[in-house]
């Protein structure tokens, strides 16, 4: 509350599947910390962190394992649009506010500014050999950043509408990218004009698989499927509202598909059908991204949460019930205020022998200065705020909202807006934090 904040060794796979399989059996495995709809998700390559970015303008950093927060990344002035991760180090975010910023893991600042956009970046994806970064902006452009630190960006200029979505050809010779202008264009890395292949409807997102295949959501619910130089094969219909993003599994088979009605179609790219859906709440479902076992799915949606799921079966991993074995909250099942606790869970402890994760811990909270906690690292803005934390002011907290309340602060906007909620809340601090 005070400052919330992919192609492997042998040796290097097997302790991929034994993270996933401990991921697997954790009841955290939703993860909630955004104060806004997760508009990105990635993996890193090791698999051990997932980074996510919301339309609340922060980006975090979690851990595989234990599904909790490790970092709250603030830069970006406006709504985080996109992440990738560049290495298993090294990260990536970019947003409404047209700038990129690089990242090193554990570092509470960018190492670098990108800037040079003039609207809205709103997809990235790296260079198999992971020395090219390209962005995608509504300003019609795509840009191709050298991530050695020397040279200038190259311009890919053509779209005549908003560049909605990049991906490297898997031999890394060629960028795809796809537009509102209805055009798909494929550019040749060593210079020259692009393929342009024109379809009927706007797009929204483009995935290509390892055989070199891509794959276009369009406006109108349809994806298109075309070979590598850009001949059109087949579409299919993915549900009746706009296709926003798409991922390929790592051996190609499957197609996750996206859309804004909150459902996720799982598509056999060798038979272009539809072999399951995965229901969600019904909101908008923005990013999908896959991990190296070609099984488990990661959807970042509307509802401010990260999901997991088995793609081959449906089925929905991880749900965070109160009492399951392993929650944290497991002790206070049936108590509505560790309910409305549960989105604070993947940021803060409730004791100190459980220290500190993105945010600090909350033990003795009550009557505590803001900002006074040993060994954590405030954001300097709240550091020189006069607030007590005491049952009023956390209720008031989340009353009026962290941006409102605390200027300057890390943590992700939330807001309660039920005083009934933000009393059980209170109640339920004052029981378990007291020393």
């Amino acid at each position: 509350m005070e400052g919330f904040v992919v192609i492997r060794a042998p040796s290097t796979a097997v302790m991929a599947a034994a993270l996933i399989a401990v991921m697997s059996d954790a009841a955290t495995g939703q993860m909630r910390g955004h104060g806004g709809p997760v508009r990105a998700v990635a993996v890193s390559p090791d698999e051990r962190s997932i980074l996510s970015g919301s339309f609340d303008t922060s980006v975090i950093r979690w851990s595989v394992v234990t599904g909790f927060a490790e970092q709250v990344l603030r830069f970006h002035s406006s709504a985080v649009n996109a992440v990738v991760f560049l290495s298993d180090a090294r990260m990536a975010s970019a947003g409404a506010d047209a700038q990129i910023a690089i990242w090193t893991v554990g570092r509470a600042k960018p190492d670098m500014i990108l800037s040079g956009h003039e609207a809205p970046i709103v997809a990235l994806a790296v260079s198999p050999d992971r020395t090219i970064l390209a962005s995608a902006s509504w300003d019609s452009s795509v840009r191709l950043w050298p991530l050695n630190g020397s040279g200038k960006p190259r311009i890919l200029e053509g779209h005549t509408q908003n560049v909605n979505s990049v991906a490297f050809t898997p031999d890394g010779l060629s960028l795809v990218s796809v537009g509102y202008d209805l055009t798909l264009r494929i550019w040749p890395l060593a210079g020259g004009a692009p393929d342009v292949v024109t379809l009927p409807s706007p797009l929204n997102a483009v995935a290509i698989g390892p055989d070199g295949g891509i794959a276009a959501g369009a406006a109108d619910g349809m994806i298109y499927f075309l070979t590598g130089n850009g001949k059109i094969e087949s579409r299919i219909q993915s549900g009746r509202t706009p296709v926003i993003s798409l991922a390929v599994s790592p051996d190609g088979a499957l197609l996750a598909a996206a859309n804004i009605g909150g459902s996720v179609e799982i598509i056999n790219r060798k038979t272009r059908t539809v072999e399951r859906t995965l229901v969600g709440p019904g909101l908008p479902v923005w990013s999908v991204a896959f991990f190296g076992d070609s099984r488990t799915l990661l959807t970042g949606g509307a509802d401010h949460t990260i999901r997991r799921w088995n793609a081959l079966t449906g089925e929905l991993l991880g749900s965070p019930v109160v009492g399951a074995p392993g929650d944290p909250l497991a002790a206070f099942a049936g108590d509505h205020g560790a309910e409305v606790f549960r989105a604070c869970i993947a940021c803060h402890t409730l004791s100190e022998k459980d220290g500190a994760r993105a945010g600090p811990t909350l033990a003795g909270i009550f009557g505590r200065k803001i900002a006074s906690l040993p060994d954590y690292n405030f954001s300097e803005a709240l550091k020189k705020m006069d607030i007590v934390w005491t049952p009023e002011t956390v209720a008031k907290l989340f009353e009026v909202g962290p941006a409102t309340y605390t200027p300057g602060t890390k943590m992700p906007e939330q807001r309660i807006d039920s005083p009934e909620d933000r009393k059980a809340l209170t109640d339920f601090l004052a029981r378990v934090t007291a020393k």
